[in-house]
């Protein structure tokens, strides 16, 4: 975490500016954005919450609430003093294998459903998914136009969080067959996975010493 301890910041007009006000006019836009959406987020983990019936997808949801929450937190009180954070970032650990089963097995066609009892935990964990993946491009974009260096570094070090989530309920899915991944035939993935070559020597740069 970088600190800003001792640093002065200023404007070009009016001097020297507190912590508090160390934000560009893109990044509160910006910042803004990323904290609707992490709401956004914890409302709608609250929602799914009492429609979950297994027992592995509400642990899930609840560690992944209570990390999003902290998460957000931490956010918010960096934003608000320009400062670094009383609890830093934190990384988020699943609890999951990483072992995909490749193949599709046959289903019903997906559909909206008419009415939320007809909510399922397939249902559940799909829109959890859509939450988090939306999360990551979100903060990632966000980041980039950051000019305090303490919000841009709690935002950066969120987004493998967002990946290490939406991993999780990926895995879970695939699992119970929600989440099926199909795979080239074997002739195919060995020709894209053999397209590329490593880069080897060192470039040929033209010399601008040249005289005349």
């Amino acid at each position: 975490m970088e600190n800003q301890s001792g640093q002065t910041h200023q404007n070009m007009h009016t001097g020297n500016i507190p912590p508090q006000m160390n934000h560009g006019g893109h990044e509160v836009f910006d910042v803004q954005e990323v904290l609707t959406g992490a709401i956004d987020t914890l409302n709608t983990y609250t929602l799914l919450s009492p429609h979950v019936k297994d027992p592995e997808l509400k642990d899930i949801l609840n560690r992944q609430f209570q990390f999003m929450q902290q998460e957000y937190n931490t956010t918010v009180e960096c934003f608000k003093t320009g400062q670094d954070p009383s609890t830093p970032t934190q990384s988020y650990k699943m609890n999951q294998g990483n072992d995909f089963v490749y193949g599709l097995k046959p289903s019903q066609p997906k559909k909206p459903f008419q009415s939320a009892s007809e909510m399922t935990d397939e249902c559940i964990s799909s829109l959890m998914l859509g939450a988090v993946k939306a999360s990551a491009p979100m903060k990632t974009m966000a980041a980039l136009e950051i000019t305090n260096p303490v919000v841009r570094r709690v935002l950066a070090d969120s987004v493998p969080n967002c990946i290490e989530m939406a991993y999780e309920i990926s895995l879970y899915q695939n699992k119970h067959h929600y989440y099926q991944v199909p795979q080239l035939a074997q002739q195919d993935m060995q020709q894209m996975v053999n397209a590329f070559a490593p880069a080897q020597g060192q470039p040929q740069m033209p010399n601008n010493n040249t005289t005349h």
